[in-house]
């Protein structure tokens, strides 16, 4: 028999993977709640984020239902659904990451590139980001356009592709997941404001600063999504 090629899995497949065998062999029980998320983080020998991004996708999965402020309890086997949905799927905190990396170098040329009707149209989608956030508390398409205006201003069509690719992940099932657990009303004005000091540099030509904002508001969006979710996490 041919050796067959190995594919590398996700840190949060790894736990994920770990949970999942320890419930169908009956370590944990349909309707059993789960250690606390820091406790699971302890015993792996992982970081926090990285158990929260597998317990999100149990829970997409079906074998687990996280609830906020009570806990993490196993699901009964007939709600159980296949994993396909998330074989592609980055974790939310790595998106965030490469986000942080990327869109931040993109805001920086931005200030330094843009021509007058890139600047209008960053201008533009802020405005429109403006409005939807009187209407919803997360406005993810006026948002996606705002974080690929700036792309587009950087002057780099190839940096336009990679933000949009990671936008496609940050629509995806798995980040989606998480971030409904963590939604609340003010998270709109806070990235409204956020989005202004972006901006702000860009408009007045420091890349410096836009670097440094769009660096900000990556910070502020890893802290919204390791806020506490239950009792005991």
């Amino acid at each position: 028999m041919p050796l067959q090629v190995l594919e590398p899995r996700r840190l949060y497949r790894q736990i994920a993977d770990q949970i999942s065998v320890l419930i169908s062999e009956g370590e944990y029980t349909a309707g059993s709640r789960l250690p606390a998320e820091r406790d699971l983080a302890k015993q792996l020998g992982v970081s926090r984020p990285s158990v929260r991004e597998a317990l999100i996708a149990l829970e997409v999965e079906g074998l687990l239902d996280v609830r906020v402020g009570s806990g993490i309890y196993v699901t009964h086997p007939g709600k159980r659904r296949r994993r396909d949905a998330l074989q592609g799927d980055s974790g939310p905190f790595e998106v965030i990451h490469a986000r942080w990396l990327i869109e931040a170098e993109c805001a920086a040329l931005a200030a330094k590139n843009a021509n007058p009707a890139q600047l209008a149209a960053v201008r533009e989608a802020h405005a429109g980001m403006v409005k939807e956030s009187k209407r919803d508390h997360n406005p993810l398409a006026a948002d996606r356009l705002f974080h690929v205006s700036i792309a587009d201003a950087s002057g780099n069509s190839a940096l336009v592709l990679v933000v949009q690719t990671l936008w496609d992940q940050r629509m995806g099932p798995l980040y989606r997941s998480l971030e409904r657990k963590l939604e609340y009303p003010k998270m709109a004005s806070e990235t409204v404001r956020e989005h202004q000091a972006i901006v702000s540099a860009i408009v007045r030509r420091d890349p410096r600063a836009a670097r440094s904002a769009m660096r900000r508001h990556m910070n502020q969006t890893h802290n919204r999504y390791i806020k506490e979710w239950a009792a005991g996490s």
